[in-house]
């Protein structure tokens, strides 16, 4: 697939809603650099967690200043502890500014990228060409979370896993700053009746309107 001269697309949705699968998927296939603000938050916890500093604000200024964000996708992130801990550091207003200047400047440095979170399309990236929202029962979604982390030797049980994900989704949804909200303008993917090559074929579909709308045939 050719380069796009400029597209930005934004996916929004609860935790093991797929969006993570879909926003990699669609970078991968229309070249866009990918950018996972859920993985952020999740390292930002990961850091406080292991390092425990006496100033949480500074710590993570200094430790975001210059990440790389290739390191994060090397690191087990996704284990209730922190899928707990990341939402209770979410509704903070001055963690969300630290990692809300590295979100704007990611989008700046690369004109093609797809970011995914809970408020990209509201508060990240509110002109993005395509805005997605990813949604799924509790039930899937726990199952699809519960199989991931088994599949990295993780030991946890169903029950524990979906308690993690209902309470992740209580506090992002109800948290005064960024709330995860539905964009108006954003296409609904329900991965829920969706499976991957379906899920493609709708964001896809979109995504050529889009560059056709921007550059012609």
């Amino acid at each position: 697939m050719k380069n796009i001269n400029s597209i930005q697309i934004s996916c929004d949705g609860g935790a093991a809603t797929g969006k993570s699968t879909g926003a990699k998927m669609i970078a991968k296939k229309y070249n866009l650099k990918f950018l996972s603000s859920g993985l952020l938050y999740r390292y930002a916890s990961y850091l406080i967690l292991k390092f425990k500093p006496k100033n949480d604000i500074k710590f993570l200024k200094k430790k975001f200043k210059n990440l790389r964000y290739q390191r994060l996708e090397k690191i087990s992130l996704h284990t209730p502890s922190i899928s707990e801990h990341s939402a209770i550091i979410a509704k903070k207003k001055e963690v969300r500014k630290i990692l809300k200047k590295f979100q704007i400047n990611f989008s700046k440095k690369y004109k093609n990228c797809c970011i995914e979170g809970r408020d990209i399309s509201t508060n990240i990236l509110p002109t993005s060409d395509l805005k997605f929202f990813f949604k799924c029962n509790l039930k899937i979604a726990s199952l699809r979370r519960y199989k991931q982390l088994k599949n990295k030797k993780m030991h946890l049980k169903l029950k524990d896993v979906k308690k993690a994900l209902r309470i992740r989704n209580i506090l992002d949804s109800s948290r005064k700053n960024s709330p995860l909200l539905k964009h108006r303008d954003s296409i609904e993917i329900d991965t829920g009746k969706l499976d991957k090559k379906a899920m493609m074929v709708k964001m896809s579909k979109y995504v050529e309107r889009v560059k056709k709308k921007k550059y012609g045939n």
